[in-house]
């Protein structure tokens, strides 16, 4: 077949099929914000303390049963153990007073045999308190979020093989249904275990809702509304999604009841059907013409132009292109390098990413509140990324804020309690920094990788992030033993992968390189020995090249 865009070119750039379609498909992307992470809320420890039994104590020894410890210089009850209980029965029974008569550091404590009381201040119920996943068991909560992206990492793999083999809409719509039925089904979880599985397929249906929307959005789009979909569009609408969470969190303090809403609000989507079409970019790779070419017609009915008598040509037949695998990558030192540096780049970035996501409950002040503003804090960084990407290098952009999102986390353990509005301030100023360098990164090593090895490069980078992903709940956990440990761990980490970011080759105001030939004159401090010039449209770049890598990178990326 002839050139898509230049067969559908009389559809213009803009007009009300290519508006509908923009907004009806970013709306899918408000689904994937606040089902995301709402383990933030469900997976969250309230205050707690051993649960004492209904025994004859007097009012005392009912208070002074749980031991006192200092944590981060304060006193505070302890979470994980008592007084024996049998001991202070019978000192009780006897008369005496604590702390008076009875030093109450000599006697001996017990773990909560008993179970916990948990505070109701802040959660009626969750998955913490029905099945007590404090004290030792408190490794379930990080496990069970690595469930997600763990659900993440499957469900790109398969993704974007099923989208190729039924379709992208087909794709889109039933993993819809899968995100409701896994999240329904979540919410009747009788077990630990079984909310796990189910976090699984949750992630992986979510996963496989956003790439295969991104994809059918870049494929249904005019070139310049596929730039504002994907730099903008998208992310956006998962941010309204996102923002959107935590009031839902706050009206419903219930897990049960608050996972069983977020999963009927997928049945809105179900009108979209009729309205969303399929790709025709996808309907002519496998031979199915005459569907794409009735797409296109009802598009130049809503545009209100004329379409002309036959829309596809046939045109000359390609000679066979080779495939390219990760073995290619392999191949060649320069190659092996940058690709090393991409790895560790979109691991750390991740970890940062999801580790500040992750960690909004366990900040100081109203855990809804501080979710909405790490939320809210993406936005100016999605809009200023995308501002910024047009004019100034990438090395320099991304190492900018990879240190600012390194710095400030580094920056939070010298910030005394008394101060938590600061702490608050910092750490969302780490959350817009890393959410800067997560866009830069996505277009940046597109841009470093040919065409021949950017699907492979990508792929890898990809699964690269989701590992980082995995990681991020268990940096999180390590703020049990001391709080500070996870801000010092992500903020050395990404001061570490700033400086790593140095040594790769420049892409701004370069061609998309075609071949791997063409990728080894990508110089940088990584590479080898040059072997032929790759010569740029007057040394500077095609800008019509540059602009169509920023489209492209997002559904190759996904």
């Amino acid at each position: 077949m002839g050139d898509y865009d230049e067969d559908t070119a009389f559809l213009g750039q803009t007009g009300p099929y290519f508006w509908i379609t923009f907004f009806l498909l970013n709306t899918v992307f408000v689904s994937t914000g606040f089902n995301g992470l709402y383990i933030v809320f469900v997976g969250a420890a309230p205050k707690h303390h051993c649960l004492i039994p209904d025994v004859n104590l007097t009012e005392e020894w009912k208070s002074a049963i749980i031991p006192v410890t200092i944590v981060d210089g304060e006193e505070v009850q302890s979470q994980c153990s008592r007084y024996k209980l049998d001991v202070v029965a019978n000192l009780s029974a006897e008369g005496y007073i604590p702390g008076r008569d009875v030093n109450l550091t000599s006697l001996e404590q017990e773990g909560c045999l008993n179970g916990w009381s948990y505070s109701k201040e802040i959660y009626q119920s969750n998955i913490v308190t029905e099945w007590d996943l404090v004290c030792d068991n408190q490794w379930k909560v990080p496990f069970a979020s690595s469930t997600l992206f763990v659900g993440y990492l499957l469900g790109s793999l398969i993704s974007g093989q099923l989208s190729d083999r039924f379709g992208r809409k087909k794709v889109v719509f039933i993993s819809l249904a899968a995100q409701c039925v896994s999240v329904m089904l979540q919410s009747f979880s009788h077990s630990w275990k079984m909310f796990c599985v189910m976090f699984l397929f949750v992630g992986a249906s979510q996963i496989s809702i956003y790439i295969s929307a991104f994809v059918l959005g870049t494929e249904l789009l005019s070139k310049t509304m596929r730039v504002i979909f994907t730099t903008l569009g998208a992310f956006l609408f998962y941010c309204i999604g996102y923002m959107t969470l935590p009031w839902i969190a706050y009206g419903i303090r219930e897990w049960r009841t608050l996972l069983a809403v977020l999963a009927t609000t997928s049945v809105i989507y179900i009108p979209l059907w009729w309205f969303i079409p399929e790709s025709p970019r996808w309907l002519i790779t496998q031979g199915r013409v005459e569907e794409a070419e009735a797409i296109v017609r009802d598009a130049a009915r809503k545009n209100k132009v004329e379409a002309p008598a036959v829309i596809f040509k046939e045109s000359e037949a390609r000679p066979p292109t080779k495939t390219y695998t990760m073995l290619d990558i392999l191949k060649s030192q320069n190659i092996r390098c940058i690709t090393l540096m991409c790895l560790l780049l979109w691991m750390a970035i991740n970890i940062g990413y999801f580790g500040l996501s992750l960690n909004t409950s366990n900040l100081s002040g109203d855990p809804f509140m501080n979710c909405f503003l790490s939320a809210a804090a993406e936005v100016p960084a999605y809009v200023v990324s995308t501002w910024l990407l047009k004019k100034c290098p990438r090395r320099v952009l991304l190492s900018t804020f990879l240190i600012i999102g390194g710095g400030v986390l580094l920056l939070i353990q010298f910030i005394p309690d008394s101060l938590q509005s600061v702490a608050l301030a910092l750490e969302m100023t780490g959350k817009f920094g890393f959410t800067m360098a997560f866009s830069i990164v996505y277009i940046y090593t597109a841009e470093i990788y040919p065409t021949v090895l950017r699907n492979v490069g990508m792929g890898m980078c990809s699964s690269a992030a989701r590992i980082g992903s995995i990681t991020a709940p268990y940096v999180i956990y390590l703020g049990t033993y001391n709080k500070i440990l996870p801000y010092i761990l992500m903020g050395s980490l990404t001061i570490a992968s700033s400086v790593v970011n140095f040594f790769l080759p420049e892409t701004l105001s370069k061609d998309l390189p075609e071949t791997v030939e063409q990728m080894q004159e990508c110089q940088g401090l990584c590479s080898g020995p040059k072997k032929k010039k790759y010569v740029e449209n007057g040394g500077r770049g095609s800008p019509a090249l540059h602009h169509e890598a920023k489209s492209d990178v997002q559904s190759l990326t996904a």
